[in-house]
């Protein structure tokens, strides 16, 4: 077992790779259907600019710090002025995901996406309003009225949670150091203390390249994982979670069931109505099932989809034209969105590193040579 030094200095950092850069799934022989991008990330949808700042301090050893910010900027530096046609879902509502009443009314996402722990979701949405109060792009007063959807998972396994240790300044360095690019994963932003079936888990990206007609479009899909038990685990159709049984996180009786949570971010270049991108979201259930998720009663997985097409007809002018991909084509998105959940979450655990925090409290790494033997075993590795 890997053990972290017993006392770090205080990491913070935005979408900086101050770790360098974490394998991913393919890297090591995990197989997956379908075309990715030139990045396997949800930047392969332009526009789009993901940024990350991550808390790690153990100074003190009655406060462990394990946790962060992930914003997602749906248009970039445009996020603020432009909004995007968008939906919600909600496959289990056991956790929270703000801005969704209007998201649903409106069928427009306005600004950013963040992500954090459960107990920082306010100081999060204060933070994203004042900063783009600070942005001052929708009028001589900054934003008179905003509504920012802001998602959680529960560290509180690793992190102090109830010490609120993210404060508006980490959600600026997030936002303001969103890039386009490569996309940093695991043990990084909102995803930096967590657990996803009893591995060590966080943020991972993925994303699909798919033909509709004679058109191609990108679905790109970002997930802040923290859910499920280890039995039922399986990646690449590998039952893994019968065969890694060693190191398990949760003990107690108590927590037998599945109570972590899921936040899954889908993006698309495609023109698709607010009604579609619901019906997109809706498809990242089937991704996550793929790996071994059953949405227990005490998870939360919930999901928000939008595209970065039609900008003509978001600026709520009198009249508006959009496009849209009729529905008997759509079968193409739905599959890429499938695709992309799937390896996402994979990403997100291969990409994890061993972590200790509070209450002496661990989470191991996914062991990527015994994930090796299991597929060469069930004839699923992919060699280079």
């Amino acid at each position: 077992m890997n053990r972290l030094p017993a006392a770090l200095c205080l990491l913070l950092f935005a979408s900086s790779g101050a770790f360098g850069a974490a394998p991913r799934a393919r890297d090591i022989g995990v197989p997956f259907d379908g075309t990715p991008g030139p990045l396997n990330a949800i930047t392969d949808v332009a526009g789009v600019t993901v940024g990350h700042t991550t808390l790690i301090e153990s100074a003190d050893p009655r406060h462990q710090v394990r946790t962060g910010v992930t914003a997602i900027l749906p248009r970039g530096r445009d996020s603020g002025a432009l909004p995007a046609f968008g939906a919600s879902f909600a496959l289990n509502g056991n956790g929270e995901m703000t801005g969704t009443a209007w998201l649903e009314e409106s069928g427009m996402l306005e600004g950013p996406v963040l992500l954090t722990n459960t107990h920082s979701v306010g100081v999060v949405r204060d933070a994203a309003i004042a900063w783009r109060i600070r942005s001052g792009q929708a009028d001589a007063s900054g934003y008179w009225w905003s509504l920012p959807v802001v998602a959680e998972t529960w560290d509180g396994y690793l992190n102090d949670i109830n010490g609120f240790h993210v404060r508006p300044e980490h959600v600026f360095a997030a936002l303001d150091g969103a890039r386009g690019g490569p996309v940093e994963e695991g043990n990084v932003g909102g995803g930096t203390g967590m657990i996803c079936h009893e591995f060590k888990c966080g943020i991972g990206t993925s994303s699909r390249r798919v033909t509709v007609g004679t058109q191609s479009y990108t679905v790109g899909v970002l997930v802040q994982a923290n859910y499920g038990r280890r039995d039922t685990l399986r990646i690449a159709g590998v039952p893994v979670g019968e065969h890694l049984r060693e190191h398990r996180v949760y003990t107690d009786p108590a927590l037998a069931g599945d109570t972590g949570s899921i936040i899954i971010v889908v993006a698309t270049d495609a023109p698709l109505l607010p009604h579609q991108l619901k019906r997109l979201a809706k498809r990242a259930a089937l991704g996550l099932a793929r790996n071994g998720s059953y949405a227990g009663n005490g998870s939360g997985d919930l999901f928000v989809a939008f595209s970065t097409a039609n900008a003509e007809a978001v600026r709520d002018q009198t009249l508006n034209t959009a496009q849209f991909v009729g529905n008997d084509a759509i079968d193409p998105l739905f599959l890429g969105t499938v695709e992309a959940t799937e390896e996402a979450i994979v990403n997100a655990m291969v990409a994890g590193r061993d972590m200790h925090g509070q209450g002496g409290h661990y989470a191991l790494a996914i062991p990527h040579a015994a994930l090796q033997a299991l597929l060469r075993k069930y004839n699923r590795l992919v060699t280079p």
